[in-house]
């Protein structure tokens, strides 16, 4: 894997607690992010990677910690603020409005940087049609990005699932964030179809300069094109460095054999 230039931390989370009832997702999780690099959230099933997502997109509100951006910490922000500041999300089970078609999923993402209020959008006079023509400009270049011409006018929902989550990604990417939080993008795949996304990973890492934190279960999708690994095991974290440093800890090895309870 090429060389990637890291810069410093652009998020940290510290000492983050949640608890739904008596039930502990996540104890006293402590990771940072560094801008530029791909930083893998890895677990087996129920160790707390989604709720942490949910964490810092907003979802979910730690009753401990808080967590820093860019310099600013919150003990709480909601899902709003947080794409306001530039970060951006894709789920696990696809969130996609399955009767419209890809440019109108994708343009959805546009929501946040549409300045003309909804009277102005509806007639398409003036500011709000020079504004539509430019975003959807800027939605055309995800769909070429991520080579779905073809499916331009298509409703979602006759898609395939792996082109789905490519037009999941596209609606992320149509936010221009600066952190892109990847909820196993490449879940219910075929080899073929984790190739493509992998690739396209790589590609908003590279060439949008885009933070990337992912969960993926496909430990061999994580060791390939992580820069750094935290691992996490019944909400606790176990496990924090290098991609090798990371498969060779006993603590892991363990978790991941069903053998550490």
């Amino acid at each position: 894997m090429a060389e990637r230039n890291i810069g410093d931390v652009i998020l940290d989370v510290k000492n983050i607690s949640l608890r739904f009832g008596g039930v502990k997702a996540l104890t006293d999780i402590s990771f940072d992010v560094r801008e530029h690099e791909i930083r893998a959230i890895i677990g087996p099933n129920g160790a707390g990677k989604s709720s942490m997502l949910n964490c810092i997109n907003g979802v979910y509100t730690p009753q401990e910690g808080h967590i820093t951006f860019r310099g600013k910490t919150f003990s709480h922000m909601n899902s709003r603020q947080v794409a306001e500041m530039g970060v951006a999300r894709t789920f696990q089970n696809l969130a996609l409005f399955k009767g419209m078609n890809v440019i109108d999923n994708i343009m959805s993402g546009r929501n946040l940087k549409m300045k003309t209020n909804l009277f102005q959008q509806a007639i398409r006079w003036g500011a709000a049609q020079r504004e539509e023509e430019a975003h959807r400009a800027f939605v055309e270049k995800i769909i070429d990005f991520l080579e779905i011409q073809a499916h331009r006018k298509t409703p979602v929902g006759r898609l395939p699932y792996g082109l789905q989550k490519r037009v999941d990604l596209g609606r992320a990417l149509a936010m221009e964030p600066q952190v892109l939080l990847l909820d196993e993008p490449m879940a219910g795949m075929n080899v073929e179809e984790k190739q493509d996304m992998c690739r396209f990973v790589l590609d908003v890492n590279d060439e949008f300069g885009t933070t990337i934190v992912l969960i993926e279960h496909d430990m061999g999708v994580v060791m390939d094109i992580s820069d750094r690994v935290v691992v996490l095991d019944y909400g606790k974290k176990i496990g924090d460095g290098s991609p090798e440093a990371v498969r060779a800890n006993p603590e892991v090895i363990s978790a991941y054999l069903g053998t550490s309870h």
